[in-house]
């Protein structure tokens, strides 16, 4: 099959979306399938190293999160050159923004089938962005129109389903979670981490993401206040209000014990990162499918989810992860009550490794069958 993918974010930016669309595309071409990414210009380097190409159209950084790009590819003469030679078979977009409408209008001129992945709370985002109820149900009545015209509409989990119908969307939606692979820990980038954070016998308590407010991470540093015992918190990742969450860990008290890293491109890094820390923290409501909890899983770090969250689909308390209330001190307690016994916390550890990861090769299989479906073969 030759099936493009079309998406705002993509290498180097590696959130969420990016990573998912990286992983499809990656391993479609291992599977012998043409592939290309379609996403806006974020690195000129060599790109040989890929078994998929990517056609790029010129982005610029958008104001207060200089490393995610926006473009306008209908006015980039030469990516429109690009996929004007590319006869595909399928489309898949992940966006409903600028990228997945380049998706839509190509899929439409050559009459294509258009699949739609919804990926992300839309509603939360526009009212962050305005500050105002009345222009995020427009925005998402916006959602709502694009993914009406989709010929099939994926979702990353089931909660993430019931959101999108929850905008007002009354098509069928089919959830296709997401994958994690399992790779071993490198012994060299295990020790340069711990070094670099100056561990020690203290236990580190690790968030990944976007450093936006979104993320709960308000909960994250006042549970991490009311702890009472040696911790190290290392928030990784880059974000639109780092300065003011380094400020409310200065106000706490606990600056000095919180760690800000910044984007972490390597992945042999960040998976020692997660492999280093005793307990994974992801209390945001906003996630649709909590990637980073699967991640972590993978090398056999535990997750404190909030109850009944997107994130919290598939963790059973105390078994393979486990689940506190959309409160910092409820966070807290779990945290004491899961760091006071390293044998139960590691048997948890090892428990969400064998029940959390899916393989992407696998998870790409199912992906694959189901285009088969949409076209007929």
């Amino acid at each position: 099959m030759r099936i493009l993918q079309f998406s705002d974010s993509f290498l180097p930016i590696m959130d969420g979306v990016g990573n998912v669309v990286y992983q499809y595309a990656l391993n479609m071409g291992q599977k012998g399938h043409e592939c290309y990414a379609v996403a806006p210009q974020t690195d000129t380097g060599y790109r040989g190293r890929y078994p998929f190409e990517i056609v790029d159209y010129i982005g610029l950084p958008l104001i207060r999160m200089k490393s995610y790009k926006i473009g306008a590819p209908v006015l980039d003469v030469h990516c429109q050159n690009r996929l004007n030679a590319i006869k595909g078979d399928i489309v898949h977009v992940h966006s409903p923004f600028i990228a997945g409408h380049a998706g839509i209008a190509y899929a439409q001129k050559l009459g294509l089938p258009i699949v739609g992945t919804f990926h992300s709370k839309y509603y939360d985002d526009f009212l962050q962005v305005t500050g105002m109820e009345l222009l995020a149900e427009v925005g998402v009545k916006h959602v709502v129109n694009f993914y009406d015209k989709c010929d099939e509409v994926w979702a990353v989990s089931e909660s993430s389903a019931e959101t999108l119908r929850s905008y007002g969307y009354q098509g069928t939606v089919r959830v296709m979670p997401n994958g994690t692979d399992i790779h071993p820990v490198d012994e060299a980038a295990l020790r340069e981490m711990s070094e670099k954070l100056a561990l020690g016998d203290v236990p580190l308590l690790l968030f990944v993401g976007q450093i936006n407010w979104k993320k709960n991470l308000r909960c994250i540093l006042e549970a991490a206040a009311q702890l009472h015992r040696p911790f190290r918190l290392v928030l990784a990742g880059q974000g639109p209000h780092e300065k003011e969450v380094a400020q409310l860990a200065e106000a706490l008290g606990i600056r000095d014990r919180v760690a800000f890293t910044g984007h972490i491109g390597d992945p042999k890094a960040l998976n020692a990162l997660y492999r280093l820390a005793s307990l994974f923290l992801f209390p945001s409501l906003y996630d649709t499918s909590g990637l980073v909890v699967r991640e972590a899983a993978a090398v056999r770090t535990p997750s404190v989810v909030v109850r009944g969250s997107s994130a919290a689909e598939g963790i059973q308390d105390g078994e393979n992860g486990f689940l506190c209330e959309d409160d910092a001190g409820s966070l807290a307690q779990v945290i004491e009550r899961a760091l006071c016994d390293p044998d139960a916390l590691d048997a948890v550890g090892r428990r969400a490794c064998e029940t959390i990861p899916i393989p992407w090769s696998v998870l790409v299989d199912q992906v694959l069958e189901n285009y088969q479906r949409i076209l007929g073969g």
